[in-house]
């Protein structure tokens, strides 16, 4: 299934991205409907107009200007480049804690965080394969035998894509809980030790780290795919990093820094949530 598209037969959408065959997973085939959706509601109408001076009807409306309306709202609304990270690296020096100084000292040494989690955005923008404990409905394909995540493989079909994923943003990744793309881990330690032994991490790992809402018509099979030996060997065969060893207090240290990644203004968004949307959808 494609990101946010939903499950088979949930709606029109996915239903058109993820037709079987040679042509299967064209995402393109989502925008006519996706244009239509919006040409429909009059209240968009004056809005686009407003935001593009070249729209001057619903017809001028295309997918190409509803992609950068969102991604203006969600650069506008979400970035954050005001930590304290950044007051150290542009001069003021006693921005971070000594604590803090000497947990950057391992991100970027020792613990080799920064191999993947590089660049102004604390990401390299590539897949990897963690072993994250599997549990919940994941993103199942419809050949699998029952609900497990396959990562990155499910989009490209490539079995060395098998249970990768996309190194994230540590921008505010102190307010980011639960961790791993799961929530198998609900504190940023916890999370901070799988990174520096996945596989001891696994074996230490419980479903009650998982804290889940209350399901009940999936909480009998939450945890099937992590009772299962022969998934088990297969994501325990593909981890893609090496262990690395440091001790307690220098991993205290390491999610110290990781705290000083949160904007100042992490409360103060510029937009924020609006009261109600055209479509009429629900705001949560």
């Amino acid at each position: 299934q494609f990101e946010m598209a939903g499950n088979f037969g949930e709606n029109e959408i996915i239903g058109l991205v993820s037709k079987v065959g040679k042509d299967s997973r064209r995402i393109d085939r989502a925008w006519p409907v996706i244009e239509n959706k919006i040409r429909g509601i009059s209240e968009y109408h004056q809005k686009f107009m407003d935001a593009y001076d070249h729209i001057k009807d619903p017809s001028d409306i295309k997918i190409i200007h509803i992609a950068n309306a969102i991604s203006a709202f969600i650069i506008k609304e979400w970035t954050s480049f005001d930590s304290p990270f950044d007051d150290f690296i542009n001069g003021k020096t006693n921005a971070l804690t000594s604590t803090q100084k000497r947990g950057m000292d391992l991100f970027y040494g020792k613990a080799q965080c920064s191999s993947c989690h590089s660049g102004i955005l604390f990401t390299d923008q590539k897949f990897y394969a963690l072993a994250i404990p599997q549990f919940g409905p994941g993103r199942t394909r419809r050949m699998d035998p029952y609900t497990r995540d396959v990562g990155r493989m499910g989009e490209s079909d490539n079995v060395e894509d098998m249970y990768k994923f996309k190194t994230p943003s540590l921008r505010n990744v102190s307010l980011t809980f639960p961790y791993g793309h799961n929530g198998a881990y609900p504190t940023l330690k916890g999370i901070v030790k799988h990174h520096l032994n996945p596989l001891q991490m696994y074996k230490n790992w419980e479903p009650s780290m998982a804290n889940l809402p209350e399901a009940k018509w999936l909480e009998k099979i939450d945890f099937v795919v992590f009772a299962d030996k022969r998934e088990q060997k297969r994501l325990l065969s593909r981890i893609d990093i090496n262990p690395v060893s440091i001790d307690e207090n220098e991993i205290n240290e390491l999610v110290s820094f990781l705290h000083s990644l949160t904007g100042k203004s992490k409360n103060e968004r510029p937009l924020g949530k609006p009261i109600s949307v055209p479509s009429g959808i629900k705001v949560d």
